[in-house]
């Protein structure tokens, strides 16, 4: 998601103007993070690099396939049930792919037909590929992602992995599944890109979840904590109370929490990083004997609460271990106690071929990452004795949230604001992730959600 600079993708045919940076990150943004770190060790190649080369399509075996490309648009056309996609190809000719009924309406040139064969070999993971080596480009991304998504359900498996390029990246992506030790580890593998990365474009509340909006005008500070506020409203919390939150992130809603609640917050995390920061940012604000924070796995928590909460944590669970995350829940929860829970979720009739295979996302940006799948997730937490309750969703809100997000890391890249160490292949990686994502819930095939579990 966003503007390209630098010289690594100078085919990309339009530059957005970035917005101003944000002024007033203050203490939190600017004076808890680490120093930044020296340029001999380029950091976030590990993002980068993530696929290995392998099943992302094209070389070789693609020139092979290249013949049969007008059938992989034939394809396509036929799944655009709304919407289409004005399209150039390589010889320069034009053509109009779906177009029959109203919908998001992208611009896309393709510079290569391998283009085309990484998508319909390897799905998001070698549409990206393409797009990182300069086989298509496009004015703006999102609508492109936005179409996707919309017409998910009739595209079928015409833009996912498949045989063996599928068998690959889902073999990889297993390899990742989150056991206790690699659960540290994949959290590591984003969060741990460190503290002054994320304060350069966060927001001043350094909340890395979908704001919550009284209108799309309002400032991002005050939609995240109006979100946080949400959540915690649904909790019922009274003074002296103790709270568990899992997944506590950098400390915002810790801080709300022991502050304006008046509750003794534990929060959770495996991010060293985040503890250091979050520890730091409560004592500076004279809430350290109200709050502690444990570098333990949601599986080892101990002891009893008042109430749970738990923002856009679960989705780095996987379904292997939904259970085994409602259960934690539901132990850890008194009888008659609330939790309250933001989760990102993908449509049910997309979930089995999403979760068939490893995307773009899972391979990239959040190894062992998996969004839910909301009737089934309700099933486990029934299993677990918690029941659902008050279900609301926002996704637009968040695709609002995303393009903050990108606007302000094009301002700091462009502004030099970045801690040194990222190149120019991380800093286009990171602006597709967003862009990829806001895409995605335009298109509504994913959500975000708030929803209340009453442990009986």
């Amino acid at each position: 998601m966003g503007v390209m600079l630098g010289s690594s993708l100078t085919y990309v045919e339009h530059h957005p103007t970035p917005t101003p940076p944000h002024r007033g990150e203050g203490l939190l943004a600017s004076e808890l993070v680490k120093p930044k770190q020296p340029t001999m060790a380029t950091r976030g190649k590990h993002l980068t690099q993530a696929d290995r080369s392998f099943a992302t399509g094209g070389g070789l075996l693609a020139k092979a396939f290249s013949r049969g490309f007008s059938k992989i648009l034939d394809r396509i056309d036929a799944g655009l049930l709304e919407g289409g996609i004005d399209t150039t190809l390589p010889d320069g000719s034009k053509r109009l792919i779906g177009g029959r009924a109203p919908g998001p309406m992208p611009v896309v040139r393709l510079h290569s037909w391998n283009a085309l064969v990484r998508l319909a070999t390897s799905g998001s993971v070698g549409w990206y590929k393409a797009w990182e080596r300069g086989e298509w480009s496009s004015p703006d991304p999102v609508p492109l992602f936005d179409l996707f998504m919309r017409n998910g359900e009739s595209l079928g498996d015409a833009a996912r992995a498949k045989g063996l390029w599928r068998a690959v990246n889902k073999a990889a992506h297993l390899l990742r599944r989150n056991s206790k030790d690699q659960a540290r580890k994949n959290i590591a593998f984003h969060y741990d890109l460190g503290n002054d990365f994320y304060a350069a474009w966060l927001d001043a509340t350094m909340a890395y979840s979908s704001a919550l909006f009284d209108d799309f005008a309002e400032p991002l500070e005050a939609a995240q904590e109006r979100k946080v506020r949400a959540l915690l409203d649904r909790l019922d919390l009274k003074p002296g109370q103790r709270l568990l939150e899992i997944g506590c992130g950098w400390g915002g809603l810790m801080e709300i929490a022991a502050r304006d609640y008046g509750v003794e917050v534990v929060g959770i995390t495996l991010s060293a990083e985040q503890k250091a920061y979050a520890e730091a940012r409560l004592a500076n604000a004279g809430l350290a004997g109200r709050t502690s924070i444990q570098l333990t796995d949601y599986r080892d928590v101990q002891g009893t609460f008042d109430a749970v909460a738990s923002v856009e944590m679960v989705e780095a669970v996987g379904q292997e271990y939904w259970p085994a995350y409602l259960q934690s829940i539901a132990r850890a929860l008194k009888p008659g106690g609330k939790a309250a829970i933001q989760l990102i979720s993908i449509k049910h009739a997309l979930f089995d071929s999403y979760a068939g295979s490893a995307d773009f996302i899972q391979t990239y940006i959040f190894p062992g990452g998996l969004l839910i799948d909301e009737p089934r997730f309700e099933v486990e937490a029934g299993k677990a004795g918690l029941s659902w309750q008050d279900r609301e969703g926002f996704g637009l809100h968040y695709a609002e949230t995303l393009k903050r997000w990108r606007q302000r890391y094009d301002a700091a890249v462009a502004e030099g604001r970045l801690p040194d160490g990222f190149d120019d292949a991380f800093h286009n990686l990171w602006r597709y992730y967003l862009m990829y994502c806001e895409g995605g819930f335009r298109g509504g095939g994913i959500d975000v959600a708030q929803v209340t579990l009453l442990k009986a």
